[in-house]
């Protein structure tokens, strides 16, 4: 039997449609330029045509047959391909309108949208055209839908970090299935990303916010990207109903989004019956209340408790979700608070949700599991399976989690070698490293809340650019790409 070649034409023909449907999108920030009479209209127009003709192109040289069959290596090859095609014609705009004229940065800031990291490069964010600014929300808007569709419907395909095996995450081999075909599981969580995104601009209006600021804002909160249309982030809003709205979407949006479609059928009983949800609420709740103890106890505290409460619960949601938005530098708040802070940029929110990180559910079971070695040391032929949600883990999870954490730990500390390679000093390579990895945005040192990440050079931002795409395919994803045995024959 002849051994098999990969299938370059399903691979194009895919990433093709990816890129079509990316120059798609490209066009809605059109009206934003026309309505605003900006400079950027003729760039974002040429930039959609190059990437609808493009993708056109791509799929027209891959036309499908009858032998067209999307393996797990063709899986991995359009998952990868497909976010690298997508920033780099993303990236068009910026480049062609002359906002970012360095292609570098502009990648950077592109890879940034499409992975909801939040890292930027702008130091004058206001001066942008709106038709740009719309555009480069849009970018995260996609990226955390592209990243929900992919962790609930296709990972668990590809077998990706035991992303098929856990009960909470990844409806199709579950009881908990949303719908067994993966095109129907999109249309359902499609649906649900869509109208929280339209319910969070129209509150936001409601508040006093212009259009224009909410539905970018709703944008990217519900990716968890945290790119806004202010320099000054969500500071910028200092009025407790935009704060407070955006805050309980970062939360929504940092929640299994699986539990989300039965939340809509008002299938409550599924978060109280959901471990990760539970120890999500509580990590939430618990943090806030140590933050706000230590402000009080230092005298870092603000004037009246509501609003120590809103700055602390804001920062401390925002950072456990990856989102990045920011109401104040919190790096002022103490070294005690920057290293609790810094340790969350390693833990996101909920599996199958936009937020990135190495997810709750993955801490959670290594805890249960590093407990329940005592007790397998004191009864070594006893078989003590860590239980999640009332049922039982097999010890492939465990295996498959363990491989995880190391990988990612393991890249973090890689990551971080080279940004010293290339001139970061030691706390700015940590920083920059895990934020990255992490998919968070703004970390400590000098790209704090305060900061960019405008000021490091070039190679570090490939990096950087890098490891986002890593943390946010789930690292072994992109890490398979570069392992001999993925490109033989089979």
């Amino acid at each position: 039997m002849p051994k098999r070649l990969i299938n370059t034409k399903v691979i194009g023909r895919v990433v093709g449609n990816q890129i079509m449907f990316t120059g798609i999108l490209m066009a809605t920030a059109i009206p934003f330029s026309i309505y605003y009479n900006t400079s950027d209209l003729y760039p974002i127009i040429y930039s959609a045509l190059i990437t609808l003709a493009s993708g056109f192109i791509i799929t027209q040289l891959t036309k499908k047959n009858k032998n067209d069959e999307v393996k797990k290596r063709e899986g991995f090859l359009i998952v990868a391909a497909g976010w690298i095609a997508m920033s780099i014609f993303g990236s068009l705009p910026y480049v062609i309108s002359g906002v970012i004229p360095n292609y570098t940065d502009a990648f950077f800031e592109t890879i940034s949208g499409f992975t909801t990291t939040g890292a930027t490069i702008l130091d004058n964010i206001e001066s942008l055209p709106e038709g740009i600014l719309f555009w480069r929300s849009m970018t995260q808007w996609i990226g955390g839908m592209g990243i929900i569709v992919l962790t609930i419907a296709i990972l668990p395909l590809l077998g990706v970090g035991g992303m098929e095996l856990f009960a909470s995450e990844a409806p199709g081999p579950t009881k908990d299935k949303i719908h067994p075909r993966i095109k129907e599981t999109a249309k359902r969580l499609w649906f649900i990303y869509f109208s929280l995104t339209v319910l969070e601009c129209i509150l936001l209006m409601l508040t006093g916010m212009s259009f224009f600021d909410a539905i970018n804002h709703s944008l990217t909160t519900m990716s968890t990207g945290g790119f806004s249309t202010k320099q000054d982030s969500i500071a910028h809003f200092n009025t407790p109903g935009v704060q407070y709205i955006i805050i309980t979407f970062m939360l929504i949006a940092g929640t299994n989004f699986t539990l989300l479609y039965f939340g809509f059928k008002l299938k409550f009983k599924k978060f109280w019956n959901n471990d990760e949800f539970k120890w999500y609420i509580a990590a939430v709740l618990s943090l806030t209340t140590i933050v706000i103890g230590f402000l009080y106890i230092h005298h870092l505290n603000y004037p009246s408790f509501e609003e120590n409460f809103r700055a602390v619960l804001f920062q401390v949601t925002s950072i456990i979700t990856t989102t990045g938005f920011a109401t104040t530098d919190y790096t002022t708040w103490g070294s005690f608070v920057t290293f609790l802070f810094f340790l969350l940029l390693f833990t996101g929110a909920s599996a199958g949700s936009t937020s990135g990180g190495m997810k709750l559910v993955r801490i959670v079971l290594l805890m249960k599991n590093g407990l329940l070695e005592f007790k397998r040391r004191l009864h070594p032929n006893a078989v003590v399976p860590v239980h999640l949600n009332g049922h039982g883990v097999s010890s492939k999870i465990i295996y498959n989690l363990l491989a995880f954490v190391f990988f990612y730990l393991f890249m973090f500390v890689l990551g971080a070698i080279l940004l010293t390679f290339f001139g970061l000093n030691f706390i700015d390579a940590i920083s920059a490293s895990a934020t990255s990895l992490g998919n968070v945005g703004p970390g400590i040192g000098s790209i704090g809340p305060s900061s960019t990440f405008a000021h490091l050079p070039s190679e570090a931002k490939w990096v950087l650019s890098l490891l986002m795409l890593l943390g946010r395919l789930e690292l072994f994803t992109i890490a398979i790409l570069f392992t001999p045995y993925f490109w033989k024959r089979n």
